[in-house]
């Protein structure tokens, strides 16, 4: 019983803190434009490096990061064995996705799904930055970029034999990102995508 009510605890917890949105508070306390009003209008670092520069990106994506580790480094301390990592992780990505804070308008999940990786396995996550930072810096598309490297995680997974509840999980999650990103997918097939160092209208 003590088990489930902490199973239920950190569930909740990691959905919470998923939900607070790391570009829209940094947003309002540098008095920059609300992100989910102007630019692509997604609440990530991508968005605000367009908005605001460098510095309100790199705070926006540290707070994404930290979202997804978190809760996978909590749960390591405790060591439950009635919950795993990737269950905490995907509380909290689609808490960022979906935020109860923020009228459920969130982000895309790219970083905060990055950050839990980091936490979850270092391969995982090393291989997951390598993948993106590789593909964005060739074709400069980071939608295109963060739609392979989340689908490279399941696949890397079952390679360094991660359960099948893992795996399931992760697969859920680069779900969940491709659907969130339907319309960079349109655009790409369109050519009209925004390449990284432009600014949308």
């Amino acid at each position: 019983m003590l088990e489930q009510l902490w199973r239920i605890g950190l569930l909740g917890g990691s959905y919470l803190l998923g939900s607070l949105s790391s570009a829209v508070l940094v947003c309002q306390v540098l008095r920059l434009p609300d992100p989910r009003e102007h630019g692509s209008h997604n609440p990530g670092t991508t968005n605000v490096l367009r908005l605001g520069g460098k510095w309100p990106a790199l705070c926006t994506l540290l707070g994404d990061l930290a979202k997804g580790a978190l809760p996978v480094m909590v749960l390591q301390l405790l060591a439950l064995p009635t919950i795993s990592g990737s269950e905490l992780l995907l509380a909290a990505f689609l808490g960022h996705l979906y935020p109860v804070w923020f009228k459920f308008q969130g982000g895309k999940g790219v970083a905060t799904l990055l950050g839990g990786g980091l936490a979850l396995d270092l391969r995982l996550g090393l291989s997951f930055l390598f993948i993106w930072l590789s593909i964005a810096g060739i074709t400069r598309y980071s939608s295109l970029a963060a739609l392979l490297a989340a689908i490279s995680m399941p696949a890397l997974a079952s390679y360094w034999l991660f359960s099948t509840r893992d795996i399931l999980l992760l697969s859920m999650m680069a779900l969940f990102l491709i659907w969130r990103h339907r319309s960079n997918i349109q655009r790409l097939l369109q050519g009209q995508e925004a390449r990284l160092g432009t600014k949308k209208p």
